[in-house]
């Protein structure tokens, strides 16, 4: 075996393993894992032209048109995945700076997303920055949970006191990107009724994440087609109607880009390894892994179709 094959069957092996050990809790009627096979590497001279993947996807004009977004959207937490939401909403439209509050502890992190996006509101508490809000996005680390739950609690006593300046809406929406939490959580939480729970993956930071989401039925028609807009704004979404399916997806979009990154790691050390260097080596897997994907998107073969028309009988790959 080669050294490429030694590496991507010891990616395949770790890949199988962390991936069986998420899902075990999934009822599946076979489990099947074959080694990634044999491959080699061929120049054959043709001179090709690799285009740059663009790191920001911006919206269909007929998703920005599709009607009003909310109100008002406060983010609790201002971290990567909240500003991976923030960037898009903004710059495609769906919601004015002006209507967007965000409230974290870093005080650092506040100033520099206000200064990115001129207009945006920074609040110096959880019940001032939820305050006439229509949609609160949860983007906190999950042990920091109960602390956010206490001070939603707290803003909804002080709506009761007109002196206090803070109003929260009965009928706010509350969305979740935080991993692991059940719905379930947020309600008993926060005592809302409308919640909506997602997970999306890491490259939602550049405009092409998968999300799952799920929400309550308090949530109506109108407000699950904002959120979905907002979802859609840094990639893809599919909507479940069975929460469980949210923790089915963390295996696969959610956890997922660790195993293709594993993969990726392996490929180019591979080539590392038979002499190619780490830059010439990333450009061959990188662009692998891409045209590959959209390869298989595009003509919506089933991958072992795909597969077999690559490793045809006593090529260089089987």
């Amino acid at each position: 075996m080669n050294s490429i094959a030694r590496s991507l069957a010891t990616a395949s092996g770790r890949c199988a393993k962390v991936t069986l050990q998420r899902t075990a809790h999934v009822r599946c009627s076979s489990i099947q894992h074959q080694s990634i096979p044999a491959m080699s590497l061929s120049l054959t001279g043709r001179m090709m032209s690799l285009k740059s993947v663009p790191t920001y996807r911006s919206m269909s004009d007929s998703a920005k048109s599709d009607g009003e977004g909310f109100g008002k959207v406060t983010f609790i937490g201002s971290g990567k995945m909240a500003e991976s939401m923030i960037t898009p909403i903004i710059k495609d439209g769906i919601m004015p700076a002006d209507r967007v509050s965000i409230y974290d502890v870093s005080n650092k992190t506040m100033d520099r997303i206000s200064k990115q996006h001129e207009g945006i509101h920074t609040s110096t508490s959880i019940p001032d920055a939820i305050s006439d809000a229509d949609l609160i996005v949860m983007a906190v680390k999950p042990q920091n949970c109960p602390t956010v739950y206490d001070e939603i609690r707290r803003a909804r006593e002080m709506t009761r006191d007109a002196s206090s300046g803070v109003h929260l809406k009965e009928e706010v929406c509350l969305l979740s990107v935080i991993a692991g939490k059940p719905i379930s959580s947020y309600m008993n939480g926060t005592g809302l009724k409308k919640i909506a729970r997602s997970m999306p993956n890491t490259p939602a930071q550049i405009g092409r994440g998968m999300t799952v989401w799920s929400c309550t039925g308090a949530v109506e028609a109108d407000e699950k087609r904002k959120i979905k807009k907002v979802l859609s704004s840094f990639g893809k979404e599919i909507f479940v109607e069975d929460e469980s399916f949210i923790d089915m997806s963390t295996s696969l979009s959610g956890s997922g880009p660790a195993y293709i990154f594993l993969l990726m790691e392996a490929m180019i050390d591979a080539g590392v390894h038979m002499g190619f260097s780490r830059d010439t080596a990333s450009t061959l897997v990188h662009h692998t892994l891409l045209g590959s994907t959209l390869y298989a998107m595009e003509t919506g073969e089933h991958p072992a179709v795909l597969r077999n028309s690559v490793t045809s009988p006593a090529g260089t790959t089987a």
